[in-house]
């Protein structure tokens, strides 16, 4: 069984390298290969989250009719939810494999299956969104520095250099994803850092709320900002799978949960404090109308580059996930699949139709899966101790997770309780809840992780147990 969903690795040493394929996929990694320390975490997060998106999601906390003080608090408590992005990573210390070959424990491996195919969209959508944001920013960038005209040559010329800085690093595989958030979170800080001093010291700090928020606009604002976080849920394994076993699992949720929060909310904060002072409908316009005229072209670079930095994890991870899904493929072949997909639809979007913000509405609706997914996750992690039986991961019907006919009950309840708990609370541009209007026109869509997580708990309370291995 796991010849047939893996590609077993090469018989070569330190496989492991910058600048050279990564021969592993979702097989455990052994022993001997395993390297590196939960510092590296804080800098994949870190990294990974300097991208503009937190800059448009703290100015819709603000058009949400939330204060400067208000928005900035569901920017930081929002952020304080990479400590369980962090220690949903746990498990691939013990395990040596990726997050959604460890869910298999939580819904069986054919349970899986469902979650692991919307997973794999999710992440070729956004990292479509990102390759039309990095690819207009650069579009512009190019124009200014007269190296375009701004028609379809340059933008079919920034769309190729994207794309390939992202292949590029996601191809190479673990090692040099790590290398390349690291060095680039170093630039792409320095960056952020000066449009913080741009743009704070003209913050309406003092200024009320546009109108009273309400309960909605409360909901919504923590949904926008939430949702990032929510997303990475079945990757974190995917980049501790290969730190020692001797890692401490204190030290790891702790590094990874700091570099996510740092980053996510310095730019969130920025996001609301540009809001206050100017319209941020078109987030990029609008923060460029505060920046100073030789700073403009610093600021696209960063759109860039914090487009990249979002991109190379999501696509990397979407490599694993076909493996997961059963493609007898390599790592770095199935990641072409992943690449040319995510090509395509960005030309889709950049020279043919507009379906960005449609494919925006659809991917975040989909939170109503993912919230309780994750939610179910967490759960069964915990109640586990994050002790999991390695082999059975991977030994399909003759492995401990296969449960009933590849399902495991509980998990799936749980899931579907969370996801109708989601859906009938949820408020978004493609579906109402019915329960949004007599709550006052609140989104409770990100409760389903709750509602999934205490399902599954008072159901499997008594029958998961921690993996013992022998010793």
């Amino acid at each position: 069984m796991r010849q047939q969903e893996t590609v077993r690795q090469e018989a070569t040493a330190d496989v492991d390298e910058v600048f050279r394929v990564e021969t592993h996929g979702i097989d455990p990694i052994p022993d001997a290969e395993r390297h590196g320390s939960a510092k590296d975490l804080f800098w994949l997060w870190f990294g990974s989250n300097l991208t503009l998106t937190y800059v448009i999601n703290g100015a819709l906390a603000v058009a949400f009719g939330l204060s400067f003080w208000q928005a900035t608090a569901v920017v930081v408590i929002s952020g304080l939810s990479f400590f369980a992005v962090s220690a949903a990573g746990l498990g691939g210390i013990r395990t040596g494999t990726a997050t959604l070959v460890i869910s298999r424990a939580a819904f069986g491996v054919r349970g899986n299956f469902p979650a692991g195919v919307l997973n794999w969209v999710v992440s070729i959508g956004y990292t479509i969104v990102n390759t039309v944001v990095g690819t207009l920013a650069l579009e512009v960038f190019l124009t200014e520095l007269g190296l375009g005209d701004g028609g379809n040559p340059t933008r079919a010329a920034a769309l190729m250099i994207t794309l390939a800085l992202t292949f590029a690093v996601a191809l190479w595989g673990h090692a040099t994803v790590q290398f390349a958030e690291r060095w680039m979170a170093y630039v792409l800080a320095a960056g952020f850092g000066a449009l913080l001093v741009f743009v704070l010291p003209g913050a309406e700090t003092g200024a009320p709320a546009a109108a009273a928020p309400g309960l909605s606009g409360w909901s919504l604002a923590f949904v926008v900002m939430l949702a990032g976080p929510f997303s990475y849920l079945p990757m974190p394994a995917d980049y501790t799978r290969y730190l020692p076993r001797t890692t401490s699992l204190k030290s790891i949720t702790w590094s990874g949960a700091l570099g996510g929060f740092v980053s996510s909310v310095a730019l969130g904060v920025a996001g609301v404090a540009a809001a206050t002072q100017t319209d941020m409908t078109d987030a990029v316009a609008g923060a460029e109308g505060l920046l100073p005229g030789w700073f403009k072209p610093v600021f696209l670079a960063l759109v860039l580059g914090g487009s990249v930095t979002n991109s190379i994890i999501t696509l990397y991870s979407s490599s694993l996930n076909l493996q997961v899904l059963g493609i007898p493929w390599s790592r770095s072949r199935a990641i072409v699949v992943s690449a040319a997909v995510t090509a395509a639809g960005s030309l889709a979007a950049l020279f043919l139709t507009d379906f960005t913000s449609a494919l925006l509405s659809f991917l975040s609706l989909l939170i109503i899966v993912f919230a309780p997914w994750g939610g179910v996750f967490l759960a069964d992690m915990l109640l586990r101790r994050c002790h999991y039986d390695a082999d059975a991961l991977h030994a399909g019907s003759a492995g401990a997770y296969w449960y009933r006919a590849g399902y495991h009950p509980a998990g799936l309840a749980a899931l579907l309780a969370g996801m109708a708990f989601a859906a009938l609370t949820c408020d978004s541009e493609l579906w109402t809840g019915p329960l949004v209007a007599p709550l006052g026109g609140a989104d409770l869509t990100l409760g389903g992780s709750v509602v999934s997580g205490l399902v599954y708990w008072a159901l499997a309370r008594r029958r998961v147990t921690a993996f013992a291995p022998a010793a």
